[in-house]
């Protein structure tokens, strides 16, 4: 009989205990039902845009300024896009660069095509859905967006303020820029066509010349030999206009009253109160412009609506307002 009643004691213990071991796996179940659930729910890491950026290589400091902006905005833009920046010498160079960001996957694309010759591969990349924002250069493609300063409002408001300055009569001198194609192109027209309607009896003389101060200051060198009298001149660029100055005042002539300049120059502008005797005057066309360039590429990936014709208008400086465009942070 004991051992009968031991027996069942056995049998009884041994079934309480399976039962509480049996007992914790759906209280496991239970704890670990929410992470998993919290881990489904999470919402995915959204892709970013890419984008590439195309710029000439650095020759002119306006252009290494469009180079820094263009860079600087995507940087700002991390959490939407990822980029990829090229510099180039030619049409060539540049042509196998678009090339590299198609194979990149590239979405849109920032370009500032300096060099002549790229419209066909700039069509080809549109032709294959690639959204081609241009920055400051006009070019013949269907469909590009296309970003810029009012370059024939810097003409405009450059012959007024010659005009202002000297009057209507006396003889100008143009330093136009025929290898940038539209840029010079627009500003020249600018130009012409307001002298034509405020000052009509104005004596007008073309010269080319290039955006660099060395060119600037030999070609000037050389106009002034050719020119005994010139009351102003009319030059597109800041950099142009520091070298022509430079001739200015090795040849000794004080008859020039004006010069104008385009860009945005800091060192330009603070050469303004210096120069009291003639008038240094710039046409904003300010580097930072090509960020507007690339907002707008990523507004078309994101969907939005955007004018395919985008033109930021120009202000003038000169020694009377230069305090007002001083930025001790700008690369240019």
């Amino acid at each position: 009989m004991k051992k009968a009643l031991l027996v069942f004691l056995v049998v009884a213990l041994a079934s309480i205990s399976l039962i509480g071991c049996a007992s914790t796996t759906p209280t496991t179940a239970a704890t670990t039902a929410p992470a998993a659930t919290t881990a489904a729910t999470e919402a995915p890491v959204a892709a970013k845009y890419k984008i590439g950026i195309l710029a000439p290589a650095v020759t002119h400091g306006w252009v290494a300024a469009v180079a820094y902006n263009a860079e600087q905005r995507c940087k700002e833009l991390s959490d939407q896009v990822d980029y990829k920046l090229y510099t180039s010498n030619n049409a060539e160079e540049m042509t196998s660069q678009l090339d590299d960001l198609l194979t990149w996957g590239a979405q849109a694309i920032v370009a500032f095509p300096q060099w002549e010759g790229m419209e066909v591969p700039i069509q080809n990349a549109i032709d294959k859905g690639v959204v081609v924002v241009n920055f400051d250069i006009a070019i013949n493609a269907n469909g590009v967006y296309s970003v810029s300063g009012d370059n024939e409002g810097m003409g405009v408001e450059g012959a007024k303020y010659i005009v202002d300055k000297i009057g209507t009569d006396g003889t100008v001198v143009v330093l136009e820029v025929p290898t940038s194609g539209s840029v010079s192109e627009l500003r020249k027209k600018g130009f012409v066509d307001t002298m034509a309607q405020i000052a009509p009896n104005m004596n007008i003389i073309s010269y080319a010349t290039k955006f660099t101060r060395e060119d600037g200051l030999k070609d000037m060198a050389d106009i002034l030999t050719k020119n005994p009298k010139i009351d102003a001149v009319y030059s597109m660029d800041d950099e142009t206009t520091i070298g022509a100055l430079q001739a200015i005042r090795e040849a000794n002539r004080t008859d020039i009253k004006v010069i104008t300049g385009g860009g945005g120059m800091q060192e330009y502008f603070n050469m303004m109160p210096q120069n009291t005797d003639i008038w240094l005057e710039s046409a904003t066309y300010s580097p930072a412009m090509v960020k507007e360039a690339v907002n707008e590429a990523v507004a078309i990936l994101s969907g939005q609506k955007v004018d395919p014709v985008v033109i930021i208008p120009t202000t003038i400086v000169d020694r009377d307002n230069y305090q007002q465009f001083l930025d001790a942070n700008s690369p240019y």
